[in-house]
């Protein structure tokens, strides 16, 4: 664990410091309450604060206000170091935002005792912490193929209609459905199916710009987003994914397996809502469909790739 002893007295900064170094602790050391705080606003900040109340430049309470002010995600646990002894001073420290106090001097066995417990709280809020991350991802992310769910990327969809609104951009989305994906199933299995899931976003990935947008719609469709220059042909990047896919061969545990996918394209340059949009690159998708697959039909216009074996 990585801690900060903010102490301006050399002998009790010393023996902290060897105490915790003892037990494995990585120490950081501040001499004053303005190098506590500028420690403590760095990246990677220390966990847990032995932080002296009386100390130059600022003290103790007025560190721990400010670092409470900076509303971090993970704050870090703070042991305040006192000489004053009256309730009222300790309820002062505490009001302040410190979680804890030892009063000097300092038994070395109180010592170990209020560390643990401050050690405790923060591996408690990591682990609490790492959980939320994990939760938050699996409700944002699809669990299979690991690109957005159906709900992350409806949202991507209306913030990216909102900002293509500000900026006077154009924004296209494509609803791509994989070509006979039932048969993929009922041969080999949906596992295999499942393998071809992912192959595809792999090769849907590396066909995408850092700002384009991916998610899983359901079952083998998936709906991508594209921010798109002016006076740029909108189908072009999307016939180019469709091409990808047909020349892509995909390594499944059945073996080699070659699939086309088709696409429905719907482009706005002006405001309008994700309901149109879906809905305009889903009847553009059953066009593409009805058309012989492995093809990109935008809107209800007859663009596509040129025809191969489906």
């Amino acid at each position: 664990m990585r801690i900060l002893i903010a102490d301006d007295d050399l002998t009790s900064r010393t023996v902290l410091a060897a105490v915790l170094r003892r037990e494995g602790h990585e120490v950081v050391v501040a001499v004053n309450g303005l190098e506590a705080w500028q420690a403590l606003q760095q990246p990677g900040a220390p966990e847990l604060v032995i932080l002296d109340w009386i100390m130059p430049g600022m003290d103790g309470p007025e560190v721990t206000r400010r670092v409470r002010l900076l509303g971090n995600e993970r704050p870090p646990y703070i042991l305040m170091l006192t000489s004053r002894n009256r309730k009222s001073d300790i309820i002062a420290g505490l009001d302040a935002g410190a979680n804890d106090y030892l009063i000097k001097p300092f038994d070395l066995g109180e010592l170990r005792a209020r560390f643990a417990v401050g050690r405790r709280m923060v591996e408690m809020q990591t682990a609490l912490f790492e959980s939320r991350e994990a939760f938050a991802h699996l409700a944002t992310y699809d669990p299979l193929t690991g690109t957005l769910n159906r709900g992350a990327i409806l949202k991507k969809l209306e913030d990216e209609l909102a900002r293509t609104t500000r900026q006077a951009d154009g924004l296209a989305i494509g609803m791509l459905d994989i070509d006979h994906f039932k048969q993929i199933n009922d041969t080999y299995g949906h596992q295999t199916g499942d393998d071809v899931l992912c192959e595809i976003v792999k090769v849907l990935n590396e066909g995408l710009r850092p700002y384009d947008s991916l998610g899983r719609i359901g079952g083998e469709e998936f709906l991508l987003i594209l921010p798109i220059e002016a006076g740029a042909d909108p189908a072009a990047p999307f016939e180019r994914l469709c091409t990808g896919i047909a020349d892509h061969q995909f390594v499944t545990r059945s073996g080699i397996l070659s699939l086309t996918a088709s696409i429905g394209v719907e482009f706005s340059s002006c405001e309008t809502s994700a309901d149109h949009m879906l809905a305009s690159a889903d009847a553009a998708l059953y066009q593409a469909k009805r058309g012989g697959r492995n093809r990109t039909v935008c809107r209800q216009s007859t663009l596509h790739l040129k025809s191969l074996a489906s």
